[in-house]
C-alpha cells in the first residue's frame, strides 16, 4: 500500500466520525455550483438564441446595404443596383401580430417576419447553418408557399404544423412548416408574401452582398449614395448590445451566490483541518512526507469537488428550467428578444460546471492547505498555532479590505462602463465582508468594557472566541442581507417611480395602432366631432440611427395635454413652445447621456434633404425603452422625412363613452386587443413586464439568503461539537444547563444582530451604487434613491429569523446533552 493511499484512507476516516462537516462541504459546493451554473445556463441559452437569430442569413453575406434614413426603402433601388452590376439579394423584415387566443395572446403573439428571395441569395449563403439550396424551392416560392417556423415558437403560439395561421388583421399566412434549425420567434417566408403580410408593397429592409463583392465594393451610383450605405454584419448587432447589461447583471448575481456558497465549504474545511492537527502530526511522524500529505489532502478535496460539482450542475439545470420562462418573457417585453422556452445546452456548459466546482474547492480549501504546509511539524499539535495564524490573517484581511475600498472609490470616480460599475460593487462587497470580523471584534471589545459581572464578561469573551469559526458564515449573512437590501431598495424604488411615470405618460383613454398611415388618417377624420371625443393625439414616427444606435423620432402636435402629462427631468425656458414651433427637440435621458448632450446643445438629425439641427430644449425619462427616443413637432417631422408614418393615435374620451367607442372602432375597422388597447390594459401589461423582469433577480436574492442561512447552520453545527469544552467549566461552577442553552442562543443572536446592523448601511450604499452608477451605465437612466424603513425592518427581522432557524438545530442538540457528557470533558484532567 503506497504512502499516498495510506494517508488518504486515514484522512477519509475523519468524515465517518464527523458527517456534519462532510455535509457542510458538499452543501457549500453544491449550492455554489448550482446557482452559478443556473445563471450561466440562462445566459447561455439566451445568447445561443441571439446567435441563431443573427445567423439566419449568414456565411457568404458579411455585409448589406441599408437605408440611410428610416427602416425601409423602395425596391426600385434594388432593380437599379442589379442593372449596375451589383449582385444583391433583397430582404424584408418586420413585426407581425398573429391572431391567437388564450394565454398566448398579446405581446407573445408578435413574431419577427423575414422575407427572402431564395433565387438571388449569395453563393454559399446559409440559413442558420443550412445551405441556401437545401430545401424545396418550388414549394417555398410557389402557391400556397411555405412559412418556416421553429418548434418552440409553434408550441408557444398554440398553432399546428401544415395549417395556415391568421394575422391580427385577418390575412392568411402560407402553411406552417417546422424547421428545427430556425431561431425562436421568427417566421421565414418568400419576400412577396412578406410584403403582403407586412403591408409594405414594393418595400425592402436591406440588400445582402456576397462575400467577395463586399470585400471591395465599387462606389454606389451617385443617385443612390444619399439613400443607401454599406453596413457590416457587426454594425447592426443591436440585440446583443441591448441585452448585454441584462445578462451582465444576472452574471454578477450568479458570482455573488457562488462566493456565498463557498463560505460554507471554506468554514467546514478550515474546521476539519484544525480538528485533524493530531492526525496530521501522526502521519508526518510515521514518515509521510509533506508532499505526500498535501497530495492526499488535495485528492480528498478533489473528490468533494467532483461530487458537489455533479450535484450542483444537475440542480443548476433544474433551477434554470424554472426561471427560463420568466427570463424569456422579460427579454421579449423589454428588448423584443426571442428566447426559447426550453433549455438546449452544449457539453461545454456541463464541463464548465465541473470546472467551476474544482475552482471553488481550490478557493475554499487552498488557503487551509497552504496554512497546513507552512506550519512546523510540532506546531501542528499546539492548540494555539492555528489561532495565531488566524490572527495574522485577520490583519491581512483588514489591509486587503482597505485596498478594495480604494479600488471601489477609483472605479466610482473614474469608471465609465458597466464593467467598472460592477467591479466597484464587487470590491465594495468584498471589502465589507473582509472587514466584518474586525468590526465585530471591536464592537464586542467595547461591549466587554461595560460588563461588570463574571458571567457577562464570559458571555462577551466567549463570543469573541467564536468569531474565527463563525466569521465566514457571518460574512455570508452580511453579503446576502446587503444584496437583499440594495437590490430590494432599488427594485421597490424603481417600481414606485415607474408606476408614477406610467400614470403621467399613459394619459389617453384609448391607444389605437392602425395598419398604415392611410387608415390612421381615415380614423382620425371619422373621430372628429363624434360625441365623447375630447382629443385625438396623432403620433408620427421615423426610425433612424444616431451614433450607431437605433433611435425612434416621434412627432407630436401641440396640445396642452402633452405639457400636463409628459414629465420632464430638465427643460429650457419655453421648451414646449419652441418644440411646437419646430425650433427645438426633446431627448430621452438615455439618448442624451449616450450622445453626451445637454440643454442648449445642437442635435443633428439625418433627414431626406440632408442633416437638420435642432436645439435640445428638454430631457425626459423613458424607462424600459432600449432604443433612443426623440420628440419633435409633427409638422416639422413630416416636412423633412417623406417616409414618416402615423404609427398610433391616442384618444381622450369622456368616461361614459370609452366602452361605446371602443366597440364601434373594433366593429368598423376589425381591430382586436393588439391594435386597440385601453389605458388600464396597457398599464397592466407594462407593470406585468416590469414584475417579471425582476423575478429572476428576486429568486436569486432569496437563494443567496438561503445559502447564507445554511452557512450559519453548518458553522454552528460544527462549532457545537467543540463547545462542550467551554461550557463544562460553567456547569461545574453551578450554571444550569438550561441557562447555558439560552446563553449560547444569545451569543448567536448577538453576533447575527450586529451583522444585520452592519448590513443595513452596506445595503443602502449598494442601492445608491445600483441606481446612480449601474443603472446609468447599463440602461442610461438614473433613478432617485428611495429609503424604505418598512422594507429595511422586514429584511432585518428576516435576517434574525434566518439566524434563529440556523441556530435551532445546534441549540436543540446542546439542550439534549446529559450531565455525563459534560463530566467527560474533565476525564483527562490531572
Amino acid at each position: 500500500m503506497t504512502p499516498l493511499r495510506i494517508g488518504l484512507l486515514a484522512l477519509l476516516g475523519h468524515w465517518r466520525r464527523h458527517r456534519l462537516q462532510c455535509f457542510g462541504i458538499l452543501t457549500g459546493l453544491w449550492l455554489a455550483t448550482a446557482l452559478w451554473t443556473g445563471v450561466q445556463a440562462l445566459n447561455g441559452q439566451a445568447r445561443a438564441d441571439y446567435a441563431r437569430a443573427s445567423a439566419l442569413l449568414a456565411g457568404a453575406a458579411p455585409a448589406r446595404l441599408v437605408a440611410r434614413h428610416g427602416e425601409r426603402f423602395d425596391q426600385a433601388l434594388h432593380v437599379q443596383l442589379r442593372r449596375s452590376g451589383w449582385s444583391v439579394s433583397p430582404l424584408l423584415e418586420g413585426r407581425l401580430r398573429l391572431a391567437v387566443a388564450g394565454e398566448t395572446a398579446g405581446e407573445s403573439s408578435v413574431v419577427q417576419l423575414l422575407g427572402i428571395e431564395p433565387l438571388t441569395l449569395p453563393p454559399g449563403a446559409a440559413l442558420a447553418g443550412r445551405p441556401g439550396g437545401a430545401f424545396d424551392l418550388g414549394a417555398f416560392i410557389g402557391p400556397p408557399g411555405q412559412a418556416w417556423i421553429a418548434p418552440d415558437t409553434l408550441q408557444r403560439l398554440g398553432l399546428r404544423a401544415g395549417e395556415p395561421a391568421l394575422t391580427s388583421d385577418g390575412q392568411r399566412l402560407p402553411p406552417l412548416l417546422v424547421q428545427e434549425w430556425l431561431a425562436p420567434g421568427v417566421i421565414v417566408v418568400d419576400i412577396g408574401q412578406a410584403q403582403r403580410l407586412l403591408q409594405a408593397p414594393g418595400q425592402l429592409s436591406r440588400l445582402l452582398l456576397p462575400e467577395d463583392f463586399a470585400a471591395r465594393p465599387p462606389p454606389l451610383p451617385a443617385a443612390l449614395a444619399p439613400l443607401l450605405h454599406v453596413q457590416t454584419a457587426g454594425d447592426g448587432d443591436d440585440l446583443q448590445r441591448l441585452t448585454d447589461s441584462f445578462h451582465l447583471n444576472l452574471t454578477a448575481l450568479g458570482w455573488l451566490a457562488f462566493l456565498v456558497g463557498l463560505f460554507i465549504a471554506h468554514a467546514a474545511i478550515g474546521l476539519a483541518l484544525e480538528q485533524r492537527r493530531g492526525l496530521l502530526r501522526t502521519l508526518r511522524a510515521c514518515g509521510l512526507s509533506l508532499g505526500g500529505l498535501i497530495g492526499a489532502l488535495a485528492v480528498e478535496l478533489g473528490l468533494f469537488a467532483l461530487l458537489g460539482g455533479l450535484a450542483g450542475v444537475a440542480s443548476g439545470y433544474f433551477l434554470a428550467s424554472l426561471l427560463l420562462p420568466d427570463v424569456a418573457a422579460s427579454l421579449r417585453g423589454l428588448y423584443g428578444a426571442e428566447v426559447s422556452g426550453q433549455l438546449s445546452l452544449s457539453p461545454s456548459w456541463w464541463l464548465a460546471g465541473i470546472a467551476i466546482a474544482l475552482l471553488g474547492m481550490l478557493l475554499a480549501g487552498g488557503n487551509s492547505l497552504l496554512r497546513a504546509a507552512r506550519l512546523p511539524l510540532l506546531a501542528l499539535a499546539q492548540p494555539q498555532a492555528w489561532r495565531t495564524t488566524q490572527s495574522h490573517w485577520l490583519q491581512r484581511q483588514a489591509l486587503l479590505a482597505a485596498l478594495l475600498l480604494l479600488l471601489a472609490a477609483l472605479c466610482g470616480r473614474f469608471g465609465d462602463s458597466l464593467s467598472s460599475a460592477l467591479l466597484m460593487i464587487a470590491a465594495l462587497l468584498l471589502a465589507a465582508a473582509l472587514a466584518l470580523p474586525g468590526l465585530l471584534d471591536v464592537a464586542l471589545a467595547l461591549l466587554a468594557r461595560r460588563c461588570r459581572r463574571p458571567l457577562a464578561e464570559w458571555f462577551v469573551a466567549d463570543s469573541r472566541q467564536q468569531l474565527p469559526v463563525l466569521a465566514l458564515a457571518l460574512m455570508a449573512l452580511l453579503l446576502a442581507l446587503g444584496a437583499s437590501v440594495g437590490v430590494g431598495s432599488m427594485t421597490e424604488g424603481f417600481r414606485r417611480t415607474f408606476v408614477g411615470w406610467l400614470d403621467q405618460r399613459l394619459s389617453a383613454d384609448l391607444y389605437l395602432t392602425p395598419r398604415d398611415t392611410a387608415q390612421a388618417l381615415e380614423i382620425a377624420t371619422w373621430l372628429e366631432g363624434r360625441p365623447g371625443v375630447e382629443a385625438v393625439l396623432p403620433n408620427w414616427r421615423v426610425e433612424l440611427r444616431l451614433g450607431g444606435w437605433p433611435v425612434q423620432v416621434q412627432g407630436i402636435v401641440d396640445r396642452p395635454r402633452y405639457r400636463q402629462h409628459w414629465p420632464l427631468l430638465a427643460q429650457a425656458p419655453d421648451a414646449w413652445a419652441r418644440l411646437a414651433a419646430g425650433q427645438g427637440a426633446m431627448l430621452s435621458e438615455q439618448l442624451a447621456r449616450r450622445l453626451d448632450l445637454a440643454l442648449g446643445d445642437s442635435l443633428p438629425l439625418p433627414a431626406d434633404a440632408g442633416e437638420q439641427r435642432l436645439k435640445l430644449v428638454g430631457i425626459y425619462a423613458d424607462y424600459g425603452n432600449p432604443k433612443g427616443h426623440v420628440l419633435v413637432n409633427a409638422d416639422w417631422l413630416r416636412r423633412h422625412w417623406r417616409e414618416a408614418r402615423l404609427a398610433s393615435l391616442g384618444l381622450h374620451l369622456a368616461p361614459e363613452r370609452i366602452g361605446v367607442l371602443k366597440e364601434q372602432l373594433a366593429q368598423r375597422y376589425g381591430f382586436d386587443s393588439t391594435r386597440l388597447t385601453d389605458q388600464a390594459s396597457l398599464k397592466r401589461w407594462s407593470t406585468g413586464v416590469f414584475e417579471r423582469t425582476f423575478v429572476a433577480t428576486a429568486a436569486l436574492n432569496s437563494l443567496i439568503l438561503l445559502v447564507a442561512g445554511v452557512a450559519l447552520f453548518v458553522s454552528l453545527l460544527t462549532l457545537g461539537e467543540s463547545r462542550l469544552g467551554q461550557l463544562a467549566p460553567l456547569w461545574a461552577l453551578g450554571v444550569e444547563r438550561a441557562r447555558l442553552v439560552w446563553l449560547t442562543l444569545g451569543q448567536t443572536l448577538l453576533l447575527a444582530g450586529l451583522t444585520v446592523l452592519l448590513a443595513m448601511p452596506l445595503g443602502l450604499l449598494l442601492a445608491w451604487c445600483l441606481v446612480a452608477v449601474v443603472n446609468v451605465q447599463a440602461f442610461g437612466w438614473r433613478l432617485p434613491l428611495q429609503i424604505l424603513p418598512g422594507q429595511l425592518l422586514e429584511l432585518a427581522l428576516l435576517g434574525l429569523f434566518a439566524s434563529l432557524l440556523a441556530a435551532a438545530g445546534p441549540i436543540w442538540r446542546l439542550a439534549r446533552r446529559q450531565p455525563v457528557d459534560l463530566l467527560h470533558q474533565f476525564a483527562d484532567e490531572r
